[in-house]
C-alpha cells in the first residue's frame, strides 16, 4: 500500500520514523538554525554542494524591530505552508461539479496506457484502464463500443479488474506525492533557516514604534536619499489584480506599512533568498505570494529582479576560463569590485530611497556577493558538464536543435546562458514554435516577450516544420477545406466527428497532403520534449527557474517534457508552462503529473472551433480527450483559457501568442510587437479571404458556363427531334 493511509496524513509525513536523511534534517531544523557557526551538511535546493555552509547573520535593525521580524518570520511560514497545502491538494482529484471524489481509488485506477512509462501504474493493466476510462467526451453509441466491451469481457471480468488496478496504482501515486512533498519540504527548511538568520542587534527600547514610523527617531523618508521624480508615486502603489487573483493575499500587519517600506522589505527578501544559491520555481513563487501579501504590484518585484541581476551578472562576468573546471570551488570577489557592482545596481535601496546600509545589503546576498563562481552557477556559466558535448548529444535525436537568444546574442554560440552579461536575467523563458512558414518563424512569435526575462526561441527540425507549414497553407486555401468547414460547422459538436470518425469526403481526400507531415512532426516533438527535459535537468539554465511557452507541436513538446520531468521526479525546475492549442490528451492523470513539477502557472489554451486540430488528431487517442479543444477538468490548479472567439483555424495561433499572453495577465509583454503581430494576422486572413473569393468567382463562372452549354445542347437536340 502507499506511504499515506489517507489524505490527512500527508502533511505529517515528516513526523513518522524514516531512514531518509532529509526527514531527519527536517525534524532537527529548528535546533540547527540556531547553531551559530555550525557547518551544514545538507545540499541546497539546487542539488549541488554548498560553497560555504557557515551560518551568516544578517542585521536588519535599520529596517525591522524585533516585533516586525517575528511577524515577517510568521508570514513566510504561513505562505510556505499555503504552498505546501496547494501541492497536497493537487493529489485530491475533483469531479467536474467541483466536489471531491468520494474515494480516490475510483479516480486513480483509471491510468491510461500512454502513462505506463511514468512508473505510476502497471503497464500490463494499461490496456484495461484505457478501455475502461473515457474522460471529457461522451462515448459513442456505435457498434464499435459494444465490440470493445465484448473483448474486455472475454479478457477480464468487470468486477475484478478495478481491484487489481487499485492495488497497483495507488501506492505508486502515493510515492509520487511523497517525493514531491519531501522535495518541497527540503526547500522549505532552507528558506526558513535563512529567514531565521535575520538578527536585530538594537535593544527593543531603541527601536521605533511601528505606529510611529517616520517620527523623531527616524528622519523623514524624503531626507534619507535624493528625491526623485518617481517618489510621489510610491504612496499610490496598489496591488496587482491579476496577482491577487492568482495568489490571494495572506493576512499580515506588514501590509499596513508605508508603500516604500514594503518595497524595501521585498527587496531584502529577494537578496536573502538569492543567498541560498538557488532562484528556482519554488523561490520565485514564494516571492510572488509575498508581493501579493504585501499588497504591491508585481512590477515592483520584476524591476527589482532586473537591478539585482545586473549586479550579479557584473560579479560573474569576469570568471577566467581556467577557473571553470568543476574541481574549482571558489573565486573570491574583491571588496572594491563587489562594492562597485552593488552600488551601480543601487542594492539596498528602492526607488531612490536608501534604506539598508551597504554592509547589511552585502550580508543579505551572502556567498552570492563574495564568490564569482556562486554567481556563475546561478546563470549557468559554471557547471559540471561540457555544454558543447551536451548539444552534440541532443542533436543526435533532434535535428537543428539550438537555443536562439532574442537579446544579447554573442554570435554562433547557441547554448543556454551564452549571452552578453547585460542581457542576463533571473528568469528564463523558452518559446517553442509548432510549425514554420519561413526560417524567421522560429523567433518571430516570441518577440512579443519583454526585456525583463532571458528569452530563447528553441530551434528544431527546420525541414519537418517547414513542410508542415506549407501543408497548412495548402489546406487552408483549398476548396476542399472551404466546403468541409461549412459541413462541419453545421453539425452539433466537433467531438461527434472525432468519436465517430465521420469527416467530409472532400477533406479526407486532402489528408494525404498533411497527415504524413503532421504525424512526423508529432514524433519529433516527443523527442524534443525528452531532450528539453534533459537540458533542464542538467541545469544548463543555471540555478534559475524556466518558463515554457509553446503552440501546436511546440505545446506537444512541452507536454512530453513535463511528463519526462515527472517521471524522473525533477521537481522545482519549471516555474510556468503555457500550452496553446495542444495536440495531447486532456486526461486528468497526465495533467496532475505535469502540475506536480510546475509550482507556478500551468495554463491550457484551447479553442472549441479548431477544426483543423481535431481533423489532424482524429487518429490519436481521442478517448482520452484533446487538450487543444477542451478544458482540463478533475485537477486542481490548472488554468483553462478559452480562445474560441479568436481562433477559428489552427494556423492563427502563430500570430496570437502575444495577444494570448496579454489576455492571461503575463507579467512582461511588448505591446507594440503584439499590435504588429495582430496586423500581420489580419493580413493573413485578408489574403485567405480574397483567395477564397476569387476561387468562388471562378467556380460560379464555371457553373454558369456549364449551364449555358447544357441549355444549348438541349435546344439543339429539340430542333433535331422536331425535324424528324
Amino acid at each position: 500500500m502507499g506511504v499515506f493511509k489517507d489524505e490527512s496524513q500527508a502533511p505529517d509525513a515528516d513526523n513518522q520514523p524514516t531512514p531518509h536523511a532529509v526527514e531527519n534534517k527536517t525534524e532537527s531544523a529548528t535546533e540547527h538554525q540556531r547553531t551559530v557557526g555550525e557547518h551544514a551538511t545538507e545540499m541546497p535546493p539546487g542539488g549541488k554542494p554548498r560553497l560555504n555552509t557557515l551560518r551568516r547573520e544578517v542585521d536588519l535593525s535599520s529596517l525591522l524591530n524585533s516585533g516586525e521580524k517575528t511577524e515577517l518570520t510568521a508570514l513566510v511560514g504561513r505562505v510556505t505552508e499555503s504552498m505546501l497545502k496547494d501541492l497536497t491538494q493537487l493529489f485530491d482529484p475533483v469531479r467536474p461539479d467541483g466536489k471531491a471524489e468520494a474515494t480516490r481509488t475510483t479516480f486513480w485506477s483509471r491510468l491510461p496506457n500512454y502513462l505506463k512509462d511514468l512508473s505510476l501504474g502497471d503497464p500490463s493493466n494499461g490496456a484495461q484502464a484505457r478501455a475502461n476510462h473515457v474522460e471529457n467526451v461522451k462515448p459513442s453509441s456505435s457498434k464499435k463500443t459494444g465490440k470493445a466491451q465484448d473483448k474486455r469481457g472475454d479478457a477480464h471480468s468487470a468486477a475484478g479488474a478495478p481491484n487489481r488496478e487499485e492495488n497497483d496504482v495507488v501506492p505508486r501515486l502515493q510515492e509520487l506525492k511523497k517525493e514531491a512533498l519531501l522535495h518541497f519540504k527540503k526547500w522549505q527548511v532552507a528558506v526558513n533557516k535563512r529567514i531565521n538568520d535575520i538578527s536585530i542587534k538594537r535593544s527593543p527600547d531603541s527601536q521605533p514604534d511601528p505606529a510611529s514610523a517616520g517620527s523623531k527617531k527616524r528622519p523623514p523618508l524624503n531626507k534619507r536619499g535624493p528625491k526623485t521624480a518617481s517618489t510621489p508615486a510610491i504612496i499610490s502603489l496598489e496591488a496587482d489584480p491579476v496577482l491577487v487573483q492568482l495568489y490571494p493575499p495572506v493576512p499580515t500587519t506588514l501590509s499596513s506599512w508605508p508603500a516604500e517600506k514594503r518595497c524595501l522589505l521585498l527587496h531584502a527578501l529577494l537578496l536573502l533568498l538569492l543567498s541560498i544559491e538557488n532562484y528556482g520555481a519554488y523561490t520565485r513563487t514564494l516571492l510572488q505570494r509575498m508581493t501579493s501579501a504585501l499588497q504591491l504590484p508585481l512590477r515592483v518585484l520584476t524591476e527589482d529582479e532586473l537591478r539585482v541581476c545586473g549586479a550579479l551578472a557584473q560579479i560573474a562576468k569576469d570568471i577566467p576560463p581556467e577557473f571553470l573546471a568543476p574541481k574549482r570551488t571558489t573565486i573570491p570577489v574583491s571588496a572594491s569590485g563587489m562594492a562597485a557592482a552593488l552600488e551601480a545596481a543601487r542594492i539596498g535601496s528602492v526607488l531612490g530611497i536608501v534604506g539598508i546600509p551597504g554592509t547589511a545589503a552585502a550580508s543579505l546576498l551572502g556567498i552570492m556577493g563574495e564568490n564569482s563562481l556562486a554567481a556563475g552557477q546561478l546563470f549557468g556559466i559554471y557547471g559540471t558538464r561540457n555544454p558543447g558535448k551536451m548539444m552534440d548529444h541532443y542533436l543526435k535525436d533532434v535535428g537543428d536543435f539550438a537555443f536562439l537568444p532574442l537579446r544579447g546574442s554573442t554570435g554562433e554560440n547557441l547554448e543556454l546562458g551564452k549571452i552578453a552579461p547585460e542581457s542576463r536575467r533571473l528568469r528564463v523563458i523558452l518559446g517553442i514554435s509548432g510549425w514554420l512558414t519561413s526560417k524567421d518563424d522560429a523567433i518571430s512569435p516570441w518577440q512579443c516577450l519583454g526585456h525583463q526575462s532571458e528569452v530563447y526561441a528553441v530551434r528544431w527540425e527546420l525541414d519537418a516544420l517547414g513542410k508542415l507549414g506549407s501543408s497548412f497553407d495548402t489546406l487552408v486555401r483549398s476548396a476542399a477545406w472551404s466546403m468541409a468547414k461549412k459541413e462541419i460547422m453545421a453539425r452539433a459538436s466537433l467531438f461527434s466527428n472525432l468519436i465517430d470518425s465521420y469527416w467530409p469526403e472532400s477533406l479526407l481526400r486532402m489528408s494525404k497532403i498533411i497527415d504524413n507531415n503532421w504525424n512526423n512532426g508529432m514524433v519529433r516533438a516527443d523527442k524534443l520534449g525528452a531532450a528539453l527535459a534533459d537540458v533542464i535537468m542538467s541545469k544548463a539554465q543555471g540555478e534559475r527557474g524556466v518558463s515554457l511557452i509553446g503552440y501546436s507541436l511546440g505545446a506537444r513538446a512541452i507536454y512530453a517534457c513535463l511528463m519526462c520531468l515527472a517521471e524522473k521526479r525533477a521537481f522545482g525546475l519549471v516555474e510556468n508552462a503555457i500550452l496553446i492549442g495542444t495536440p495531447a490528451p486532456s486526461e486528468p492523470l497526465a495533467w496532475c503529473a505535469m502540475k506536480s513539477v510546475v509550482p507556478g502557472r500551468l495554463i491550457n489554451v484551447y479553442s472549441e472551433n479548431d477544426y483543423i486540430l481535431g481533423f489532424l488528431y482524429r487518429t490519436g487517442s481521442i478517448e482520452f480527450g484533446l487538450a487543444g479543444l477542451q478544458r482540463i477538468i478533475g485537477v486542481d490548479g490548472i488554468e483553462n483559457v478559452d480562445v474560441t472567439a479568436k481562433v477559428s483555424i489552427h494556423p492563427r495561433y502563430q500570430y496570437l501568442v502575444g495577444s494570448i499572453l496579454r489576455h492571461i495577465g503575463w507579467e512582461d509583454t511588448d505591446t507594440a510587437q503584439i499590435a504588429r503581430d495582430e496586423a500581420e494576422m489580419s493580413f493573413y486572413d485578408d489574403r485567405n479571404r480574397k483567395h477564397e473569393e476569387r476561387r468562388d468567382a471562378v467556380e460560379l463562372s464555371k457553373v454558369a458556363a456549364n449551364k449555358e452549354n447544357g441549355q444549348g445542347i438541349i435546344r439543339t437536340r429539340m430542333r433535331k427531334k422536331n425535324k424528324k
